[in-house]
């Protein structure tokens, strides 16, 4: 899978990047997307009467995911180790995941009514949230299975610590793409929400495509081939358990203090991210209505903001190649201050000023993390350590951060209407309790660069 320099053949290349768009269209499409799609959809009228409010229903199904998604993590990462085949848990997750994806795009409100033979409106869109909900929950279940688990490990298996920086970089542009897919998908639906159905159906369609390439690019590492293996075996339930172990704990505590950053770091960003695209279409847009837009100085504004956040990006990750932990530091900083300035505003200008340092703390930390979290981890244990991986980085985060923003947006003062009806919306508080959080991110890292340091003074000494 590597040449003699380490380096990652186009085999592994054309794997690595097909499946990290799935994962990151699929993780937008359960997140961000299916928000929309809610509020769209579903609450496009208001709750009508409903229990169930939309800031509810997004909280709900996102900490139900994590639950699932880290229960998934914890059980598959270690059956993946013990059949020792990634490529059979990669590729036919993806196919069966598309399958039911297609099922959610044909999850209208309508049909569904019909179906259940539903008359009262406040009936009508409970149960479909239900449906909804039950459906995205499989999805979670599949996509915890293929992508965030053995599709990691895999990831894990093939890098070398000259490639993990570089694999970890593209993942991140990966996300971003699949964020600008998306933004596109949801603008084009704006005015015929038909289109939300028919892009997950498209999407649906996509993965199965790529499940069935992934026989064809994806190969099993080939410590899996190592027979000596098969002489030492533990049992399944040893191997479960493996992570939560204290001695193992002890001597990986390097890995365990970055997860603790992780977790911090992606509870703050789950704290808005479920509610973003919900919260620009439906408060940063009607806010700015008003405003006579200059569309020349957005774009002025947005090139300068774009510029700077390249060069400070290109500027930490040479540090970070070296150091990875040391281009943490600044980048923790531009992130918390980017929170804090949309924390304030619904300002188009100033929103867009605000982006600039949250997404170049955004960018780095996210690289540097996914690149330090994988080299740490013991390279003959690496499916044994996804279960604790994904409890720190998507559990623990997506139950936190949502329950967080959905707070922010029932404290709010702020009443939204709709269509004339009342609705719960997020408001730009759910900014401020994200940098809150974020600040936890710090006694980690300091931690975290006390080991690093002491390592390297003990080696130096040697």
């Amino acid at each position: 899978m590597t040449n003699n320099n380490g380096q990652l053949n186009k085999r592994v290349w054309i794997g690595l990047i097909l499946f990290m768009f799935m994962g990151s269209m699929a993780a937008n499409m359960e997140s961000a997307y299916l928000s929309v799609f809610l509020n769209n959809t579903v609450f496009e009228q208001g709750s009508m009467g409903s229990k169930i409010t939309l800031t509810d229903a997004v909280n709900l199904r996102t900490s139900l995911a994590a639950i699932i998604g880290g229960i998934t993590a914890f059980v598959m990462g270690t059956l993946s180790e013990k059949l020792k085949n990634r490529k059979a848990f990669i590729s036919v997750g993806y196919i069966v995941w598309g399958i039911v994806a297609i099922f959610l795009g044909l999850a209208r409100k309508e049909i569904i009514a019909k179906l259940f033979r539903y008359n009262d409106s406040a009936e009508i869109i409970t149960v479909t949230v239900v449906t909804i909900i039950g459906i995205a929950l499989i999805m979670a279940f599949l996509r915890a299975t293929s992508n965030d688990t053995v599709f990691n490990a895999w990831i894990t298996d093939v890098t070398t610590p000259k490639t993990t920086t570089l694999v970890e970089a593209i993942y991140t542009v990966m996300g971003f793409v699949a964020t600008g897919i998306i933004m596109a998908a949801i603008s084009e639906a704006q005015h015929t929400p038909l289109l939300y159905n028919i892009f997950v159906v498209m999407l649906g369609i996509f993965a199965i495509i790529v499940g069935v390439a992934g026989f064809f690019v994806i190969d099993n590492p080939k410590k899996f081939e190592n027979k000596d293996e098969d002489k030492v075996k533990t049992s399944y339930w040893a191997d479960l358990f493996y992570g939560f172990r204290p001695k193992v704990i002890k001597e990986n505590i390097k890995l365990y203090l970055m997860l603790l950053a992780a977790c911090a770091f992606n509870s703050s960003f789950q704290t808005f991210y479920p509610y973003l695209f919900i919260y620009v279409s439906s408060v940063v847009v009607p806010a700015n209505e008003g405003l006579e837009l200059n569309i020349g100085g957005i774009a002025v504004i947005g090139i300068m903001a774009i510029t700077i956040a390249v060069e400070t990006i290109l500027i930490l990750i040479k540090v970070g190649k070296q150091k990875k932990a040391y281009s943490f530091i600044p980048s923790i900083v531009c992130f918390v201050v980017g929170l804090l300035i949309l924390s304030v505003t619904k300002n188009i200008y100033l929103i867009v000023i605000g982006l600039a340092p949250a997404l170049v703390g955004y960018i780095i930390i996210m690289v540097q993390f996914g690149a330090t979290v994988r080299d740490n981890i013991p390279q003959d244990k690496v499916g044994l350590f996804q279960g604790v991986r994904t409890i720190f980085q998507v559990l623990i985060p997506m139950v936190v951060g949502p329950t967080l923003g959905n707070i922010a947006a029932k404290n709010s003062t702020v009443t939204y209407m709709e269509n004339g009806a009342e609705k719960v919306l997020p408001t730009e508080a759910m900014f401020l309790y994200a940098a809150i959080v974020a600040a936890f991110i710090f006694i980690p890292i300091l931690a975290f660069l006390k080991k690093d340091k002491e390592k390297a003074l003990k080696a130096m000494s040697e």
